[in-house]
């Protein structure tokens, strides 16, 4: 068996915002013999095959990254990457109108190129809105276990240090579905707000990668975000349970993915700014 086939065997599974999925038992390759997906043993759900495409090996457990997040983070890159190239055009005619027939042409390509990118990012967006939901439900049924466990402990059904370990693994739940809706939230605003007059041509070393970017540049930086943080949260766990016994912590986690999206300020209805404007 191939090294890479062995890093995945008998790893634990979590998906990138902390939470437990599984087990993996095995690998399902194609005729080729290169990897297809990689079986896990989910418990009570049965065995579930990942794509290798959603699978990352970090340390001594295997990553899964939502479908929604790589498509995401696609987009954003593939419209910031169109975007400057049409200010680019923009800045090209402004400087030599002698080339303003030839950028024209040019032009027209990739606003029909941003065209395709506007219904694309609906798509992603109503289905960034559909996962919200679905957090919306799993966080209600956290809490209905929380409020459960809290009614048992004041009635004396069960003890103290029961109720604590409740606490502890539920509220671990919520910070991890919180943490994901925090970030899709952050991706909508971000594809929202991406526009012609929010983008900047410069060279400052911060070059997009489209065609040839993995998985592992896609969300290496938000993976080590997520690390750090669950550090913390263990600690803040620990602290509470020693000091708040009476009480269901209800704080807000800290939002990561602010740090990692850039600040967008103006409103969208600006991407087909027609390039000849900029010489009026």
């Amino acid at each position: 068996m191939s090294e890479l086939k062995l890093e995945f065997v008998s790893k634990k599974v979590k998906d990138m915002y902390g939470t437990y999925i599984g087990k993996v038992v095995g690998i399902i390759t194609d005729i080729e013999g290169s990897i297809e997906s990689v079986s896990v043993d989910c418990g009570s759900s049965g065995i579930k095959n990942l794509p290798y495409e959603q699978l990352l090996v970090q340390g001594d457990y295997v990553i899964f990254i939502p479908r929604w997040r790589l498509d995401a983070q696609k987009l954003l890159r593939e419209k910031s990457l169109t975007l400057k190239r049409i200010k680019a055009l923009q800045e090209i005619v402004s400087d030599n109108d002698s080339m303003k027939d030839d950028a024209e042409l040019v032009y027209l390509k990739y606003e029909k190129r941003l065209e395709d990118l506007g219904e694309s990012t609906k798509e992603i967006i109503e289905r960034l809105n559909q996962r919200i939901s679905e957090i919306d439900m799993e966080s209600k049924r956290v809490k209905a276990v929380l409020f459960d466990a809290k009614l048992q402990y004041k009635s004396n059904e069960i003890t103290e240090d029961i109720y604590q370990q409740i606490t502890l693994h539920t509220n671990e739940l919520l910070d991890h579905v919180n943490l994901e809706k925090t970030e899709i939230n952050n991706i909508i605003n971000k594809l929202t707000q991406q526009t012609i007059d929010n983008t900047t041509v410069s060279n400052n070393g911060d070059q997009l990668t489209v065609q040839n970017e993995s998985k592992e540049e896609v969300i290496n930086y938000d993976l080590q975000n997520i690390n750090h943080q669950e550090s913390e949260q263990n600690v803040d766990y620990v602290r509470d349970s020693q000091h708040e016994s009476q009480e269901i912590p209800n704080e807000e986690i800290p939002s990561y993915a602010e740090t990692s999206m850039e600040n967008a300020t103006s409103a969208e209805n600006n991407e087909s700014t027609h390039i000849m404007a900029t010489n009026n």
